[in-house]
């Protein structure tokens, strides 16, 4: 089994080899400097009378013999202490970079232990960001603003799984509703002799239920394209007005279409500006009124389609916005639709970056209001 060591003990073993290398440069350079020093030293001998008969040396034969053994016993006893001191300040410099390292590399740990502790269901813990604001305190802090990323996306995925199981759930159920109208009329027509009569009032239950089917398709197709990526082009949401600002005749149309110039899928924009009038004109009242205004204001361009009607409650208008949820029974032609319009319009204004209001006024009726980046 390979030995292998950790940050910590590979930041200590660095630390402990340059100061031993240190401490092996500084003592040979001692020693050099020693050696190659200036023989000439003021030296005080005191001579003690001997034997009379013998000649006395001359002083400075003794001076210099006593320079030369001085000379020679430091440096011979250098690099032994040398070497003593050295290997105890290495071990003194391992000790302390040890513990030294493992306050250093303290934060990284923190971080691995967080990371380790997190999970798909558990993102909210964060790594702890500790003065000074160095470079791991910037680490931590970007690894926090990737697990905030990781849980806003998280949640998003688990938002846009919970509506698609619940727009699947309801698509499933508007198009089986029409399935079986058909299946229905054909089994009680066909069950005898049926006449020319019943035969035209099957074809005629099969054709309409065929044209629901048909709406429900054409609103499904709508949707998923507009939850794509939509092309980005120079639009005129006056001119796509202007194209789609018809009403029934029992009902009054106010439009007011200023410049409102921006970039987008026409195609998108003009079927988001279509369904709104329709479904201004589907929830209305005979006599009532449409109002459909196009503008530029506050660097953004501006749609606003309102329109007269029943009164719908406050707390309704959020949920008017998903799939396959119809207005109040009490508007007109309510089973007309199949309960797509204004979720296409969510999609599509989420698509071009824009931003959806709806209000209930309390005289009846709905405001909507789109904003959108100017181009």
């Amino acid at each position: 089994m390979s030995f292998r060591l950790t940050a910590r003990g590979r930041l200590t073993v660095l630390l402990t080899v340059l100061v031993a290398v240190a401490g092996v440069v500084l003592t040979a350079l001692t020693y050099l400097l020693m050696r190659r020093a200036p023989g000439v030293r003021t030296v005080y001998l005191h001579l003690t009378p001997g034997n009379r008969n013998d000649p006395a040396p001359p002083p400075a034969e003794l001076l210099s013999r006593a320079a030369d053994q001085l000379r020679e016993a430091t440096l011979t006893e250098l690099p032994v202490r040398a070497a003593v001191a050295l290997l105890a300040v290495t071990v003194l410099a391992a000790a302390v970079c040890w513990l030294v390292a493992g306050r250093i590399l303290r934060p990284v740990r923190t971080i691995s232990a967080t990371a380790h502790r997190l999970s798909a269901e558990h993102l909210s813990e964060r790594v702890p960001v500790a003065a000074p604001r160095d470079e791991l305190a910037a680490l931590a802090e970007t690894i926090n603003g990737m697990l905030d990323r990781i849980e806003r996306g998280v949640a998003e995925r688990d938002r846009l799984l919970a509506g698609q199981r619940l727009f699947t759930a309801n698509a499933a159920h508007e198009l089986r509703t029409p399935l079986t109208t058909m299946r229905t009329a054909l089994d009680v027509t066909l069950d005898g002799a049926p006449s020319r009569t019943e035969l035209l009032a099957m074809a005629t239950d099969v054709r309409t239920a065929l044209d629901r089917t048909r709406r429900t398709l054409d609103g499904l197709l709508a949707l998923a394209r507009a939850d794509a990526a939509p092309e980005e082009h120079p639009v005129d949401l006056a001119a796509l007005a202007g194209a789609c600002a018809e009403v029934p005749a029992h009902l009054t149309l106010h439009a007011t279409l200023g410049p409102a110039r921006t970039t987008g899928d026409a195609v998108l924009l003009e079927r988001m500006i279509a369904n709104l009038l329709d479904n201004a004109s589907r929830y209305n009242h005979p006599g009532g009124e449409v109002t459909l205004v196009t503008g530029t204001a506050d660097g953004a361009v501006f749609l606003r389609v309102a329109n007269t009607g029943p009164r719908v409650p406050a707390e309704d208008t959020e949920r008017l916005l998903a799939p396959f949820v119809r207005g109040h029974p009490l508007r007109t032609h309510a089973a007309d639709g199949a309960g797509l319009g204004l979720s296409i319009v969510r999609a599509v204004v989420t698509a071009h970056r824009g931003e959806l209001t709806v209000t209930a006024p309390p005289l009846g009726g709905l405001d909507v209001r789109v904003r959108l980046p100017a181009a």
